[in-house]
Order: structure tokens, then C-alpha cells, then sequence
């Protein structure tokens, strides 16, 4: 099948470059020239591990593409995604859906045929019907219908969770139309993935409430972890132990300086908002919401109590930028409110990150961004770790503790053990840990 994907950021690159390798002619259009351009030399313009390999792959096999006009990829295309941003409009929870409305009249003036016109943009619920009005709007004559496939992509596992879904969801009405997606996911219905069909309303609640159901158990785990920490109990030994009751499952209970990147701050509040104007207001994830935007100061107040309350002229090493390893996505991420607080109480940041420097850089001022983790903790007073990428698993405590010109460790990913760090002679702070030799 011919499918037009419009926007090629992170979830349409994603979703084309796999719709691809299931053996569909895939056109990924964008607004950004330079952006298109550097996919046609396949530079990725993000990081996602395994997706340069699967566009080069594909792109040669003549099956993906890149271009943007649009009118040419939406022409004779039998589905056409809308992958556009929707950013959270003033911050209030409003999802901005400008772009969306823009690129669904793009759609009606260019479709010749039939054709499926499916939001994969993450939308409050209603958005279909609104696209439809768009479309029939500018076309009346337009032969199209209305769908909702939203994404469960994880940044870091993005093609495995396209490849090897836990479900997808198509919110959707009418035979023709089911038919069609039908097609396009077939690899999916052969080797049995669960999916699931809805109405339009329903798949475009769904994604909101996945995202902020996860989120609040992230939330939970750090206050559990808050209340280990004060009695001497283990906050991994309750994860692991509350995670193996089925129902309630182990993922996304691993403690933290609070929850990031591009789809939970912005989904939950959307989620929230899209409840008060539906008169079912969502107290929990409301409050989920406050407690986990605290969370990341509070984590840079715990950092500058491991100083003794002054950091003052230290100089203090940052090991992690981006909101989660294997990404370099820096969108609301706990470092964006953990080092401008240590700044404006006067230390010094020496930071290293292994993909996410370059957008640091534009967010983060006065820092000095080194070169791999061993050089950010060269003299450094002490050093906090807000990233759990795998490498810094493997950095060698007394090589550390050599290098360093302090003592002060504080470790907001609890990436390595509390006896290995102590015995090289650290003061280290983690989450929810006992320190070893105290009860629990």
C-alpha cells in the first residue's frame, strides 16, 4: 500500500520507517527543508537507536522516502497519517492542535482518491470529528473517512515496541475503512498482535489514559521511596515485591528524580484538562501532576543538603542530561530544573551526557560540557547523576573517587550499589535506600 505520513519528527520517522520495513511505499513529508534533506542523506535528525540502520534499509530498497510536498505523497496514497506536533498550548494543558487543522486541509486539497486519513498525533478526545469537519470543509466532494491509531512508542525502544506491540488501537467506523488498516497492519494480525478496535472517541482516550496511568505509577514508587528513606526500607525491594502481583505488574517502578520527556508531562495535563471540560475531573492525576513537578526541585534541594547546604564555588559534576537514557531528548527533563537551582545557589556544572549534549546546550547556559563521564568528574567537588544510561554502570568507583576532588555522590538513578560506593570512600546519597549498616 502507498502511505503518506505527514511530519517527520520523532513519531512519524518512527512509524514510516517501520510501515516501510512491513513492505508498504512509505512517504515521510515535513515543512523543514533542511530536515528532509537530511534524511535523504539518512543523518537522522534524532537519536533512536536501530532507526538509521532501518531507513537506509529501506530507503535503498526504494520503499521510504522523503519529501515536502505534500500533495505529491498524499496523492494516490491509500491511508494518510497525521503525525504533526501537539504541544501543550501556554503550558495550561490545552493541546495546540493548530498544526494538526493545517496539515488536514493540506490533506483535502490534495486527495484524488479514496483514502483513510488517520490521526497518529497524539489528540484530545473529539479531534477526529473536528479533522473530518476540516476535510469536508475545504472538499465536500472529498471521498475519505476518519481514523485514530495513536502511539505507544517508548523513546529509546521505539521500533521494537512498533515491531512487537503490546496492542495497537484503531479508533475507527465503517467497513471500507477496516479494511484498509486492516492491510496496513497484516504483518501485526499474522503473527497475532493484539489489536484493538474502537470508536474514534474511544482510541483517542485511550492514549491519554495509558500515558497517565503510567505516570502516576512513577509517581507512586518515588513517594514510596520518600517514605522508605525515612523508616530504613528498601524502595527496590518493594518495586520488585508489589511488581510481581500481576496486577499491578513491575514496570515503571523504578524510583526517580521524576518523570520527563515528550508525552507525559504534556498527555497528563491534556488528560486533566480534557476531564474539567467534561465535567469528570481526574483528581488523581491532578495531584500526580503537582507532586511530580516538586519532585525534580526537591531532588536539587537533596543534592545541595548532600553538600552540607552550601554549594557555593563547588564545583559539581552532572552525569545525565537527557529525561531518560537511550534518547537525546531533553523535553522536560528533571536536569532542566536540577542545574539552573545548583547555578542560582552558586556552583559550578561540568556535565556530560552521550547523545543529548547538543540540545543541553541550547537550554542549559554557563555549563561545561565535557567530553565522557570520567573528564565531567575530573576535580569536581561532588557529583549527581540524573541519567541511568547503561555506561555509567560501568565507571569504576575507586577511579572515581580518585579522580574527584571531593567526596559527594548523589545518585537520583540509584545506578550503582551503596556498599561499592562506600567502600571507595564516597559519601553517597541514592533513593530509598538504607544506608548499608543502618536497620532495614
Amino acid at each position: 500500500m502507498r502511505i503518506a505520513m505527514i511530519g517527520s519528527g520523532y513519531v512519524g520517522l518512527v512509524s514510516g520507517a517501520c510501515f516501510s520495513e512491513f513492505g508498504h511505499d512509505v512517504i515521510c513529508v515535513d515543512k523543514d527543508p533542511g530536515r528532509i534533506e537530511q534524511l535523504r542523506r539518512n543523518e537522522m535528525p534524532i537519536y533512536e537507536p536501530g532507526l538509521d540502520a532501518l531507513v537506509a534499509k529501506n530507503a535503498a530498497a526504494g520503499r521510504l522516502s522523503f519529501t515536502t510536498d505534500l500533495a505529491a505523497a498524499v496523492d494516490g496514497a491509500g491511508a494518510v497519517f497525521i503525525a504533526v506536533g501537539t504541544p501543550s498550548r501556554r503550558g495550561d494543558g490545552h493541546a495546540d492542535l493548530s498544526y494538526v487543522f493545517a496539515a488536514a486541509e493540506e490533506i483535502a486539497r490534495a486527495l484524488t482518491g479514496y483514502a483513510v486519513v488517520v490521526t497518529k498525533s497524539t489528540v484530545p478526545v473529539g479531534t477526529g470529528r473536528k479533522v473530518a469537519e476540516v476535510i469536508r470543509k475545504v472538499r465536500p466532494d472529498a471521498d475519505f473517512d476518519i481514523a485514530s491509531n495513536p502511539e505507544f512508542l517508548r523513546e529509546g525502544s521505539a521500533i521494537g515496541d512498533f515491531m512487537l506491540p503490546d496492542r495497537v488501537v484503531i479508533g475507527i467506523e465503517g467497513d471500507r475503512a477496516r479494511k484498509v488498516l486492516s492491510d496496513v497492519y497484516r504483518p501485526l494480525y499474522l503473527i497475532e498482535r493484539p489489536i484493538v478496535t474502537t470508536a474514534l472517541e474511544t482510541a483517542e482516550l485511550i492514549k491519554y489514559a495509558a500515558n497517565s496511568f503510567l505516570a502516576m505509577k512513577v509517581t507512586f514508587i518515588n513517594e514510596v521511596a520518600n517514605l522508605c528513606e525515612q523508616v530504613g526500607a528498601n524502595v527496590h525491594d518493594v518495586a520488585r515485591s508489589i511488581g510481581l502481583d500481576k496486577r499491578i505488574g513491575p514496570k515503571f517502578l523504578h524510583p526517580g528524580p521524576g518523570y520527563g520527556g515528550s508525552c507525559f508531562p504534556k498527555d497528563t495535563l491534556a488528560f486533566v484538562q480534557t476531564a474539567r471540560e467534561a465535567g469528570a475531573r481526574q483528581h488523581l492525576i491532578e495531584t500526580v501532576i503537582e507532586v511530580n513537578q516538586a519532585r525534580k526541585s526537591e531532588m536539587a534541594d537533596r543534592v545541595i543538603a548532600a553538600f552540607g547546604g552550601d554549594v557555593a564555588g563547588r564545583t559539581i559534576a552532572v552525569l545525565g542530561l537527557a529525561f531518560k537514557q537511550n534518547t537525546d531528548d531533553m523535553r522536560d527533563s528533571p536536569a532542566l530544573t536540577v542545574v539552573p537551582v545548583l547555578q542560582k545557589a552558586g556552583a559550578r556544572i561540568r556535565a556530560y551526557d552521550p547523545e543529548a549534549m547538543k540540545e543541553a546546550r541550547k537550554l542549559l547556559t554557563d555549563v561545561d560540557y565535557a567530553v565522557g563521564a570520567y573528564e565531567a568528574l575530573r576535580g569536581a567537588d561532588g557529583a549527581v547523576v540524573l541519567t541511568e544510561w547503561n555506561e555509567f554502570r560501568a565507571l569504576d568507583p575507586a577511579r572515581m573517587i580518585k579522580l574527584m576532588g571531593g567526596p559527594v555522590f548523589v545518585d537520583l538513578r540509584n545506578v550503582y550499589k551503596p556498599a561499592d560506593m562506600q567502600a571507595a570512600g564516597f559519601r553517597y546519597h541514592s533513593i530509598g535506600r538504607p544506608v548499608p549498616g543502618s536497620a532495614g
